[in-house]
């Protein structure tokens, strides 16, 4: 089975990241599947509305680290050094103007929690936890959280989350202002197919022009650069490489001897 199921039907383009037994963490590869998709959904007016799912009990743990590390230091076979299809993802969600609907159950880490922030409408299952743990890896925010969410939750509670990796449970969530809805995790799916269902029966332009209204694009992807640029940086950093070998280890890991 592929790692990321693509399908479609009515107008719904459903990315299901289908990687239960890694708690769907993303590889490099997936993340350039979705871009394509994105890049494919752009294009074709049968497709009006992106749906985005996860199989099993998480939604996604996050980046896979040992393939992300592979990946950006250049030690993967046959790839090419840095994020590149990380870079287009997070591209393509800031750049699409179909409506986004998004179903998440379970864990929802780092990219899992981010991805929700450009949805426009988010559907949790009674599990869901959110977090955004990049400090534990001695990194910072991506895919404009450090804009977007305290936007949305406030600076004090948005810290909280990046400096201490507070989770954020599925209620708390709606009531903060991150996700429309919570729903059993059984019924999940069906309630988030039902809102891209009637989003999909409304008219493509004028969801489009309301959309670019409501976001500045221009503002997300400057603070995109300008996280990828430190996120980078920080990749190099001592403080990262503890963190990294301390997770291989599954040990925790030592910050105090880079004081």
């Amino acid at each position: 089975m592929p790692d990321i199921e693509i399908s479609s039907s009515g107008g719904i383009l459903s990315l299901v990241l289908n990687r239960p037994a890694k708690r769907n963490a993303l590889t490099d590869a997936m993340y350039g599947t979705l871009a394509d998709a994105f890049a494919h959904a752009g294009s074709d007016r049968a497709t009006r509305v992106i749906l985005l799912a996860g199989e099993g009990e998480s939604f996604t743990a996050g980046n896979d680290i040992a393939d992300f590390v592979a990946v950006t230091s250049g030690t993967a076979a046959g790839r090419a050094s840095g994020p590149g299809n990380v870079l287009r993802f997070l591209d393509a969600l800031a750049t699409c103007t179909l409506p986004l609907v998004s179903a998440a159950q379970g864990h929802a880490v780092g990219i899992g929690t981010t991805l929700l922030l450009h949805c426009d409408h988010v559907v949790l299952g009674e599990s869901a936890r959110l977090s955004t743990p990049f400090v534990n890896l001695a990194l910072v925010p991506e895919a404009a959280s450090s804009l977007l969410i305290p936007r949305r939750i406030g600076h004090a509670r948005a810290y909280a989350m990046f400096a201490l990796a507070e989770i954020v449970t599925a209620e708390q969530a709606v009531a903060w202002g991150l996700a429309n809805a919570v729903v059993p995790d059984t019924s999940l799916r069906e309630a988030a197919l039902d809102v891209a269902g009637r989003l999909a029966a409304q008219p493509r332009e004028a969801l489009a022009i309301t959309k670019r209204l409501m976001r500045d694009t221009a503002t997300i992807r400057a603070r995109m650069d300008e996280e990828n640029d430190a996120f980078m940086a920080r990749l190099r950093s001592p403080e990262a490489m503890e963190a990294f070998t301390a997770f291989a280890e599954r040990r925790k890991p030592d910050f105090s001897r880079f004081d």
